[in-house]
């Protein structure tokens, strides 16, 4: 067992380079720089709007729950059509399964490359929100934030939020990678990402994998916690599921 794992870890480490190094030549880490940015750019002109200085804590939580309700969900979207697109567009699934790796193995590159990508945007909107916050109080000294800003808890949500977001990500990448055609995967975001919004109140939005990163900001405790573990756990056995089923199945069409 562990010779096995010892000849499958350069195997893995070769798929995750491959796959990082695609991403470098696709529109994926545009839109994970862009996405961020459009937030951040929002909290600066709706802080000037106000008269009167607020806490610290208002625009580091409006930045997380807009990431939260919308952004992330469609940037999902977005960025599994991207990652699954650069096999299906050149149709290079066959080339793919005939090399002497284990098909798992490209699959699991594709889901550690979102999920990485997912995370590194929450890292960036965290460094870009209070910079937004700090140039509204410059240009405008009045509504300057008031107060100290608790990084654990604002850290610990993201997390959260990241976390939550797994079974999203994982259906959304399964879809994208089954159907050759971005069209399916595109259709089942925009669709879960409206009935989300439309929905926001709704007691059984717990259990929607749209709505389960943002109610990590719910008043709730309990809701919050369930959202996670489902959102967490369910991801990792629909990830698995995706894994045993992608590379079992004929090459993606």
């Amino acid at each position: 067992m562990s010779q096995t794992m010892h000849h499958a870890a350069p195997s893995l480490r070769t798929a995750l380079a491959v796959e990082a190094h695609k991403l470098r030549h696709s529109l994926a880490l545009l839109l994970a720089a862009v996405a961020p940015l459009l937030i951040a750019i929002f909290v600066f002109f709706n802080l000037t709007r106000f008269e009167k200085a607020a806490p610290w804590a208002m625009p580091m939580q409006s930045a997380a729950a807009i990431w939260a309700f919308f952004m992330l969900p469609m940037c999902v979207t977005a960025l599994t059509a991207l990652v699954a697109h650069t096999e299906h567009g050149p149709r290079a699934w066959d080339h793919l399964h005939a090399l002497p790796v284990p098909r798992w193995h490209f699959y699991v590159a594709k889901a550690a490359c979102v999920l990485g990508l997912v995370a590194a945007m929450a890292l960036w909107l965290l460094l870009l929100t209070p910079l937004a916050v700090i140039a509204a109080g410059l240009a405008k000294p009045a509504i300057a934030a008031l107060g100290s800003t608790d990084w654990q808890a604002i850290l610990l949500l993201h997390a959260r939020i990241f976390l939550a977001s797994w079974l999203l990500v994982a259906i959304q990448l399964w879809i994208a990678l089954h159907f050759a055609s971005f069209v399916p995967a595109l259709a089942v975001g925009i669709g879960g990402t409206f009935f989300a919004v439309v929905a926001t109140s709704a007691k059984a939005g717990v259990f929607m994998p749209w709505q389960m990163p943002v109610n990590q900001l719910a008043a709730d405790p309990a809701r919050a916690d369930l959202a996670l573990m489902l959102g967490l756990v369910g991801g990792i056995a629909v990830f698995a599921l995706m894994l045993w089923r992608m590379s079992t199945r004929e090459p993606p069409g």
